[in-house]
C-alpha cells in the first residue's frame, strides 16, 4: 500500500464525512418537525421500525443507502439513537 493509496483513502473518507454533514444539515433544514413526527410514528415500536426499515431498504434496493440515511437522520436530530437501532 503506497502513499497514493493512503492519500486516496483519506480523501475518500473526508469526502464521505463532508457529504454526511451536508446531508444532515439539508435534512434538518428541509424536513423540520413534520418529518420528525412522521419518523416517530413509523418507529414507535421495534416491530414497526424493523418492518419500515426493511420496506425502505427493499424499495431503494440498497442497505448502504438506508444506513447512510438513518445516520443522517440521527445526526440531524430527526431520530433518536433508540429509534435508529
Amino acid at each position: 500500500m503506497g502513499i497514493t493509496d493512503v492519500l486516496a483513502l483519506l480523501g475518500g473518507l473526508a469526502l464521505f464525512l463532508y457529504g454526511m454533514q451536508m446531508m444532515s444539515t439539508g435534512l434538518e433544514a428541509a424536513a423540520g418537525n413534520r418529518m420528525k413526527s412522521i419518523l416517530e410514528k413509523l418507529t414507535s415500536n421495534r416491530v414497526k421500525g424493523v418492518l419500515f426499515g426493511a420496506a425502505i431498504t427493499a424499495v431503494i434496493q440498497s442497505s448502504s443507502a438506508t444506513t447512510v440515511m438513518v445516520v443522517g437522520f440521527v445526526n440531524s436530530g430527526l431520530m433518536t439513537l433508540k429509534q435508529a437501532v
